[in-house]
Parts: structure tokens; sequence; C-alpha cells
């Protein structure tokens, strides 16, 4: 039997979207899907007069799904009164966390779950690429699917959304040109895997934000994670202040001109990042300097490479060992430490990134400018530099995806 698809979808104040979901999820080439759906939201919110009209607008997306009489979609109803989130338990975490805890508690282990948001949709045969995807990579922990957002012709929204992916697609980039395993973009609307391998992290880790990035972290430390799928999924361009980061909270400030949390970070940090990963053989035997010393020092109170010597007696362990310690989010902390976070820094940061990739995929670059100024530029400029970097992206999604195994995989 081929495995059944299953979507884990929470939604919160999406009656403005979720038909046009619905509608894409109806129109697939697969049929044989369970949409499981949690309609989420605190409790608190139905004594607070600045949240009521979320709250009726979730109770809305209740009566619309059970409205479709459709024997596919399953409700998870956190949203009604008496049942919403409790204090310090809520948020697109906690409510993608319930929805694949169930749907792993009832699938078959081969069974697929796909994550998914409202606000996305994607064409006719996006569920059956993903199954097929996964039939033909069985040892596959994950699939990291690739992202296009659609402009909506409102000039300061597409503005923010290119700002935003240029941002999103020259950090991959960078991650992919050293070669680092957690090469990866985490968007909660993009990742797909069986069964089995949800249950082999442990599941997801509740967060009030970023869950997908931490999850898709494990993922990397214990399976083998794709990044190439033939099919995309199509997120909406929308501001949203319902989580602390991601893309609706860096549309939301970048509108206003707020792109301190994003900035485009420098290809030379990535450079000393790649320096030290490329010294962990080395460091196996002995100590030697790493771009990396003072970073480490000061997160870890001491230099790493003698204790992991201690615990790990093989070099391909102590490497593994190596790079779950200095993993996704470390590597993170130190370009945020390592740049200052203004628009001039960014815009010289994309344009050596840009005079660089140039010279590696003159075919892929053409006529791209190299010195920019985000302000200045149009709508249409910026969106060359954005799909010029989409295109660089797919390059390497395609070409490299199985050089970016499990580390567990990766030296041995």
């Amino acid at each position: 039997m081929p495995p059944k698809i299953y979507i884990a979808l929470p939604v919160l104040d999406e009656m403005e979207r979720l038909p046009l979901l619905i509608e894409s999820v109806q129109n697939q080439s697969v049929q044989d899907f369970q949409l499981i759906v949690c309609v989420n939201q605190s409790e608190s919110w139905w004594d607070n007069p600045l949240k009521i009209e979320i709250c009726k607008d979730n109770q809305l997306a209740i009566s619309y799904l059970q409205s479709l009489n459709d024997e596919r979609i399953t409700i998870i109803d956190k949203s009604s009164q008496g049942k919403g989130w409790l204090p310090k338990a809520h948020g697109i975490g906690v409510a993608r966390k319930l929805l694949m805890d169930h749907i792993s508690s009832v699938a078959e282990s081969n069974d697929i779950i796909i994550s998914m948001d409202a606000d996305t949709v994607f064409n006719h045969k996006y569920f059956s690429s993903i199954a097929e995807n996964l039939h033909l990579n069985p040892a596959a922990s994950a699939i990291a699917v690739p992202y296009y957002h659609q402009l909506l012709g409102e000039n300061g929204l597409d503005r923010a959304i290119l700002r935003y992916e240029i941002y999103m697609r020259s950090y991959a980039i960078n991650m992919w040109r050293i070669k680092s395993p957690y090469s990866f973009t985490a968007l909660g609307s993009a990742i797909a895997l069986p069964v089995w391998a949800y249950k082999a992290v442990g599941g997801m880790t509740p967060k009030l934000s970023g869950e997908d990035f931490y999850f898709l972290q494990k993922i990397v430390k214990s399976g083998r994670l794709l990044h190439w799928n033939v099919e995309f999924v199509y997120p909406a361009t929308r501001l949203s202040d319902r989580v602390f980061f991601g893309t609706g909270p860096a549309l939301s400030k970048g509108i206003s001109g707020d792109w301190q949390s994003y900035p485009i970070y420098s290809y030379q940090l990535f450079d000393l990042i790649a320096t030290t990963t490329n010294a962990f053989k080395i460091l196996f035997t002995k100590d030697v300097v790493t771009p990396l010393d003072d970073f480490l020092f000061d997160k870890f109170g001491e230099l790493p490479w003698r204790k992991l010597r201690q615990n790990f007696k093989t070099e391909a362990h102590f490497v593994r060992a190596c790079h779950e310690k200095i993993d996704g989010l470390r590597i993170l902390q130190f370009l945020k430490e390592s740049q200052l976070p203004d628009e001039k820094t960014s815009e010289n940061a994309l344009a050596e990134l840009l005079t660089l990739l140039n010279k590696q995929f003159p075919e892929l670059t053409g006529s791209i400018k190299t010195t920019l100024s985000f302000q200045d530029l149009s709508i249409a400029e910026l969106d060359m530099v954005r799909n010029t970097l989409f295109k660089i992206e797919m390059n390497y999604r395609k070409t490299h995806w199985n050089g970016f195994m499990a580390i567990s995989t990766l030296y041995n």
C-alpha cells in the first residue's frame, strides 16, 4: 500500500486565506489524505477586547471546516471557550507539536506528515511529488521543500518580502558554499517527513517561535535531510505579529525600515566558520588556533576540543561531535555577534556576495548589479536580485543535496 498523506495545519485568525489553502488541498492529484487542523489560541483571549476578533475568526474557521462535510478533515479545537491554550502553553510551536504527535499516534510508520501553514498554496501535484521523493529516498528523514513568495503589487509589502528573501537566500547560499550540514531554510509551511522519522528524533520541541528551525536541526543531527523537491510551496506575503520572529514579524518590522534582526552577513564571516570546521580533523590530535576561538570560549567558558577528545575516541565520532557542538544555532549566534546590523553593511555584504557568485555562476547571475542600495532599487531590480539568488540556491539544492547527509554519516 502507498503511504497515506497526513497534513498538519495550525490555524489562527486565518479565514481570509483558509479557503485558498483548502482549494489547493482538495485539488491534489493524490486524494488519499487526512487533513488535521488545529484551530488554536490562548484561552485568555476570550477576555481580552483586543483579541476578541481573533476568537471570532477562529470560530468562523471551525464552522467553515465543518461545513465542508469532508471526512478527510479532522478538527482539533483549541480555540472555543474552555478549550484554548493555558498560560505558558501556547503558540504555533505547541500547535505543530500537537498536530504531529496526533498524526504519529494514528498513522503507520511509512505514512507521510506534511507540515503546512494556512497562508500557503501549491500546485496540484505537490502531495504526489513529496510521496515520490521519499519513495526514491527511503533513508531520508525529512524534506526541506523549496519555497517562493509571490509578489502582490503592493510596493511596501513587495519591497519587504524581497528584502527578507534576499536575507534568507544569502544565508542559505553561504551555508552551502562552506559545506555546512546546517545549510537549510526552515519554514513551517515547507517541511515533509515520514512518521518513523518524526518518532526517531523524539518529535517536535514546542517553541513560541522558531520550532521549525530547531526541528530541522534535530533532523540534521540524527537523520538525512533532503533539500530538493520538484514542486515548491508558495507562502503568502503578509504582516503578522503572532510569532516573535519569522516571515510575518520580519515584514512588520521591515516595512517601517527596521532590518536589524535580518542583516545580510558578509561571506567572509562564513569563511571563518569554514576555516574552523575544516580544522576539526586536526583538532582531534592537537590544539590549533581557529577563528571562532574567542566566540567559543565566551559561550562555553573554555574551548570544547579537550572534552570532546576525551569523550569521542575516533576521528569520525570526534568530528561529528564538533559539528553537533557548533551547530546551526551557534553559527547564527556567531554571525549576529560579528557584524553590525545596519543596512549599509548589509548592502555591502550583498554586493560582495554577488560579485563572488558572479565568478562562480556567471551563467546564473547574468548582468546582475553588484553595487546596490535597497532603498534606491526598484521592485523589478530587487526581484532580479531575489531571482538570481533563487536560481543559485536551487542549483545547490539540486546538485549538492546528496553531500549534506546526516552528521551521523557525513564522516563515516
